[in-house]
C-alpha cells in the first residue's frame, strides 16, 4: 500500500472554515490556540505516518491469535509496542478533563488524531475507539468511586474498555437480551451470559481490560425497560481500587473476519463475574446510548480515513500507471504512454474520492465541535441546540461516511485494475477493512430509521430545522454574490427539494408506518448529499475570502463543480425511490421470493 501521508493542510482549512480556534477560546479552551494545536497535529501526523502506517499490512497479514487453553488474545507484532508510545505520549487522555488526568482538549481535536489514526491503521485504531466510548459511558452515568478507580485508568491507557452489548440471538433488538446480573451481599452483581463480536474484548495491550456489559436484573421488566449497566473487569476491582485474581470471564473464541484482522473480535463467555451497576437499575439504555452515540461518531471518522487513504493510494498510483494515450491526443509525449490521470473515468473515481473526503471531513468535524459546545458552552440555549443538531447529524455521519468509504474503497481498487485485486497493492485489504463500517455499532438501515422514524417523525425534526436555518442563512448571505452563484441557487433548490420529500414522507408514514422503513435508507443518502452540498459551498466561500494560494482556491472551486454536477444529483434518484412507496417492497409475499 502507498505510505500514508496525514492531510495537515485540507485539516487545517476545514479548522478555518469552521472558526474552530473562535470557537475554543469562547468555550474556554484556552490552550487550544493555533500554535498548540499545529503541534498536536504535526506529531499525531508522526505517529500515524511512522509507527501505524507500517503496521497495518504486516498486522491483517499476521492477525490475531486465540489461545483456546488460556483464552488469551495476543494482537499481532509491533501492536502492542505502537500501543505503549500511544499512551507514552498521552494520545489517550487527549480529550478527557484534566481533573481526571486528561489533557482537557476539544473532542473536535480528538477527532482529527482519530482520522489519522484509523487512516493508517484500522484494526489498530479500534482498541483506543471502544475505550473513548467506555470514558464518555462512565464519565456521564458512573458513580464517583467507578470514576476514580476505573475512568482514570483507562484515560491514562493503562487499561482499556469494551462495550459488550450483542448477543447471539440478537443485535440490534436489544430488547431480547438474556445475560443476567443478580446482587451480591458486598453490592456487587454476579454477571452471567454471553456477548458477541465484542471488539478488544481479549488481547495483551493492557493488564486489565474493562467491560461495560448490558444485562438484566432478576426483577426487570421485558424489553428495553428491563437492561441495566454494569461494569465488569478482566480482573476482579475493588471499590478501593486494589485489583484482585481473574475474574470468572474469558474470551471463547475470537472471529476469522472479512477484514480487520488485527483488531481482536471476540466472544466473551461472563459465568458469574463480579461487576458493579452503573446507574440506577433498568435505565442502562441511555447509558448504553451515549456509549454508542459516541462509538457512531467514532465509526465515522473510521469512514472518513479511509476515504482519504482510498483516494490517496489512487491517486499515487494513477499519476505513475502508464496506459494508453489521452483520447484527446497525447499528453506526455516523452513516455511510451500516458499515466492513467489524463482519462476522464479515472479522473471520476479521484475526483469522487477527493470531494467525498474534502466535504466530508467538514461534515464530520462540525458535528464533533456540536460536542465542544455541549460540554463546555454556559449558555443553556445554545447547549440545546447543539444537541438537537447533532442528534440529527450523528445518523448522517456514521452511516454516509462509512458507505462513502466502501464506494471509494472500491474506486481505488478499480483504479489500480488487477494490481488492485492482488494482496501486495493493498487495495484488496482497504476493501475488506471498509466494509465492516457499515455494519457495526448499527447498520446504514438502523441508523436510516433513527434519522427518519425517529429525529425526523417522533422529534419532527427539531436539529433538521436547526441544519436547514444554516443553509438558509449561508445562502442569503451569497444570494447575489456572483462568484457564489453557481453553488449557491442548486443548493437551495436541493435543500428545498429535500424539505417537499420531508414533508412528503411524514405526511405517507402517518398512514402506513412502512412508509418510513422503505424510505430511510434513500432518505439517510439525500441528506448527506444535501449536507455535503452545503460544506462544499462554504468551503469554496471561505477559500476565495482566505489567504489560500491560488491553486488551493482553484483546487476547492473545481472540485466543488465536481460534487454540484455529478454527485448531488444523485438525490434524484433516491427521491423516485422514495416516492415509489413502500408498496413496491411490501407486495411480494414472502413466502413467493423463491418461486
Amino acid at each position: 500500500m502507498h505510505p500514508y501521508t496525514a492531510p495537515l493542510r485540507d485539516i487545517r482549512f476545514a479548522l478555518d472554515v469552521l472558526g474552530a480556534e473562535d470557537l475554543y477560546q469562547r468555550l474556554g479552551f484556552k490552550q487550544a490556540d493555533r500554535e498548540l494545536i499545529d503541534a498536536v497535529l504535526e506529531e499525531a501526523a508522526r505517529f500515524a505516518q511512522a509507527v501505524l502506517a507500517p503496521l497495518n499490512a504486516p498486522g491483517d497479514e499476521q492477525g490475531c491469535a486465540f489461545d483456546a487453553a488460556t483464552g488469551d488474545v495476543r494482537t499481532p507484532d509491533g501492536f502492542k509496542e505502537a500501543y505503549a508510545q500511544y499512551i507514552e505520549a498521552g494520545w489517550s487522555g487527549l480529550t478527557a478533563p484534566e481533573s481526571r488526568g486528561g489533557q482537557g482538549l476539544p473532542e473536535s481535536v480528538g477527532a482529527i488524531v482519530k482520522e489519522m489514526i484509523d487512516a493508517a491503521n484500522l484494526a489498530w485504531g479500534n482498541y483506543p475507539l471502544l475505550s473513548h466510548g467506555a470514558i464518555v459511558a462512565l464519565e456521564h452515568h458512573g458513580e464517583a468511586w467507578q470514576q476514580e478507580v476505573f475512568l482514570k485508568r483507562i484515560i491514562d491507557g493503562s487499561w482499556t474498555g469494551t462495550m459488550c452489548l450483542t448477543e447471539p440471538h440478537c443485535g440490534s433488538d436489544l430488547g431480547l437480551l438474556k445475560t443476567r446480573a443478580t446482587a451480591n451481599s458486598d453490592g456487587s452483581y454476579s454477571v452471567t451470559g454471553t456477548k458477541i463480536f465484542i471488539t478488544g474484548g481479549e488481547h495483551d495491550l493492557t493488564a486489565n481490560i474493562v467491560h461495560l456489559v448490558l444485562a438484566r436484573l432478576p426483577d426487570a421488566p421485558v424489553g428495553t425497560r428491563g437492561i441495566s449497566m454494569f461494569v465488569v473487569p478482566k480482573f476482579m476491582t475493588s471499590r478501593e481500587g486494589a485489583v484482585g485474581a481473574r475474574n470468572a470471564l474469558r474470551c471463547g473464541s475470537i472471529e476469522h473476519k472479512m477484514g480487520i484482522h488485527g483488531s481482536s473480535t471476540c466472544v466473551m463467555n461472563f459465568d458469574g463475574a463480579q461487576g458493579y451497576l452503573i446507574g440506577e437499575p433498568n435505565k442502562g439504555l441511555a447509558a448504553m446510548f451515549t456509549m454508542m452515540n459516541s462509538a457512531r461518531l467514532s465509526v465515522g471518522l473510521q469512514g472518513l480515513g479511509l476515504i482519504d487513504r482510498a483516494g490517496q493510494c489512487a491517486l499515487a498510483y494513477a499519476r505513475d500507471r502508464l496506459q494508453m494515450r489521452a483520447l484527446s491526443g497525447t499528453k506526455f509525449p516523452d513516455k511510451p504512454a500516458d499515466p492513467i490521470i489524463v482519462h476522464p473515468d479515472v479522473r471520476r473515481m479521484l475526483l469522487t474520492c477527493k470531494a467525498l473526503s474534502e466535504g466530508g471531513r467538514l461534515l464530520t468535524l462540525h458535528a464533533t465541535t456540536l460536542l465542544d459546545v455541549i460540554a463546555q458552552s454556559k449558555d443553556e440555549a445554545e447547549r440545546r441546540e447543539a444537541d438537537e443538531l447533532l442528534g440529527f447529524l450523528t445518523p448522517v455521519v456514521k452511516g454516509m461516511l462509512t458507505e462513502w468509504a466502501n464506494e471509494c474503497a472500491y474506486h481505488a481498487l478499480q483504479v489500480f485494475g488487477g494490481h488492485g485485486y492482488v494482496r501486495e497493492w493493498g487495495m484488496e485489504q482497504l476493501a475488506r477493512d471498509a466494509r465492516i463500517t457499515t455494519i457495526y455499532e448499527g447498520t446504514t438501515q438502523i441508523q436510516a430509521l433513527d434519522l427518519l422514524g425517529r429525529k425526523i417523525v417522533q422529534l419532527q425534526g427539531a436539529g433538521m430545522r436547526r441544519f436547514l436555518a444554516m443553509i438558509q442563512r449561508f445562502c442569503e448571505k451569497h444570494m447575489h454574490d456572483a462568484s457564489m452563484i453557481e453553488f449557491v441557487l442548486p443548493l437551495a433548490e436541493a435543500t428545498r427539494q429535500w424539505g417537499e420529500l420531508t414533508m412528503e414522507v411524514g405526511k405517507r408514514a402517518s398512514a402506513n408506518a412502512d412508509e418510513v422503513g422503505a424510505a430511510a435508507v434513500d432518505y439517510l443518502a439525500t441528506s448527506g448529499y444535501v449536507a455535503l452540498a452545503y460544506w462544499w459551498a462554504r468551503a469554496v466561500a471561505a477559500a476565495d475570502a482566505g489567504n489560500y494560494p491560488e491553486g488551493f482556491k482553484t483546487m476547492k472551486r473545481e472540485t466543488a463543480r465536481f460534487y454540484f454536477a455529478r454527485l448531488l444529483p444523485r438525490i434524484r434518484s433516491h427521491d423516485a425511490a422514495i416516492r415509489s412507496g413502500a408498496a413496491t417492497l411490501q407486495a411480494l409475499d414472502a413466502g413467493l421470493f423463491d418461486s
